[in-house]
């Protein structure tokens, strides 16, 4: 009886309060999750760290969660159990997801099973946890927002993050020219393994000008654009004639000049992974698998923690002086 007891409750990070990182806290007296109806029950392997869950613990961000409740969507692990009307999964199968509904930085997670998908043996379940947000995001942007097309030239503004080098691997795949920048020389040297023709310094003050030097008169048709309260007002320079910025990530304000998408008739354009529709999550995730299968879909992994360290993880993910991959907390 002893085991079944102590095998209810899990470690979990918990939330009871917006703030900074230190509002994080691990406790292993959570209660392990049951799945319903068309949910599963995920063994935790890893999960992803992405940007937006800092912005959500800090209580800034528009989709605010009822406290408390635990952080993270993208998880890779072992399916526990099913709940009624599952067919697509049974226990023991290897799968990744979207999101999840009790929160991925957990031991175990429940996920509606639309948002789970087969993890092939291929890739590990850390490499499993740096697919979700980062690849379908990219996807999103490039493809169902931005319109992208074979022979078009696209720049990823912030390529050696998880989105970033998800947006060079996708692109290259599909045809486009692609740019890249970072800002350290390590940086630069992941994006160019990972798809990008070029890459360029973002902390060398001339780097614009190297970037038109590269594109010529033409300019770049897109901006896939990770810090726009940075670069926005630089990209609408750099635009071709209806050339088209995606804004991915923002961590404050801008000011720009709207005269400057006039003289090129370009476009900015706001992308969330949350408005995307059953359909579109379904074509990302074909899309997806598809890359895995054909072997040019690899998550490139960046720092790793165990649970215990998740305020570090937040703090680091905003703060670090260039990110190398993935971040993902490993259980």
């Amino acid at each position: 009886f002893a085991m079944a007891a102590t095998r209810s409750v899990m470690r979990a990070v918990r939330v009871f309060e917006f703030g900074g990182p230190e509002v994080l806290k691990v406790q292993s007296d959570v209660l392990v999750p049951v799945p319903k109806e068309n949910q599963v029950l995920i063994k935790v392997h890893a999960c992803g760290v992405n940007p937006v869950e800092t912005y959500i613990r800090s209580g800034t961000y528009a989709r605010k969660p009822a406290l408390p409740y635990t952080p993270g969507s993208d998880v890779a692990g072992v399916i526990e159990s099913v709940g009624e009307h599952v067919t697509a999964f049974k226990k023991g199968d290897r799968v990744f997801t979207l999101e999840t509904l009790s929160g991925g930085y957990a031991e175990y997670a429940v996920a509606a099973a639309n948002r789970v998908f087969p993890l092939p043996g291929k890739l590990d379940f850390r490499q499993g946890a740096a697919i979700g947000v980062p690849y379908f995001t990219a996807y999103r942007a490039l493809f169902q927002k931005g319109c992208a097309k074979a022979g078009e030239s696209v720049l990823v503004h912030g390529a050696s993050g998880g989105v970033g080098l998800a947006a060079c691997q996708i692109a290259r795949a599909c045809g486009l020219k692609v740019l890249g920048t970072a800002g350290t020389e390590e940086g630069m040297n992941v994006i160019l393994r990972n798809g990008a023709h070029q890459a360029f310094n973002h902390r060398d003050p001339n780097y614009t000008e190297r970037i038109k030097a590269c594109t010529g008169p033409g300019g770049v048709d897109i901006i896939i654009e990770m810090l726009s309260n940075v670069n926005l007002d630089a990209d609408l320079q750099l635009l071709s004639r209806a050339g088209r910025v995606m804004v991915v990530g923002c961590r404050g304000r801008i000011e720009i000049n709207p005269r400057d998408t006039m003289s090129k008739e370009s476009s900015i354009i706001g992308v969330s992974l949350f408005l995307a529709t059953e359909e579109e999550r379904c074509e990302c995730a074909t899309a997806v698998l598809d890359g895995i299968e054909a072997g040019w879909l690899k998550p490139v992994l960046g720092l790793e923690y165990p649970l215990e360290k998740v305020a570090k993880a937040h703090e680091d993910i905003i703060c670090s002086s260039g990110a190398r991959g993935k971040m993902v907390l490993l259980l």
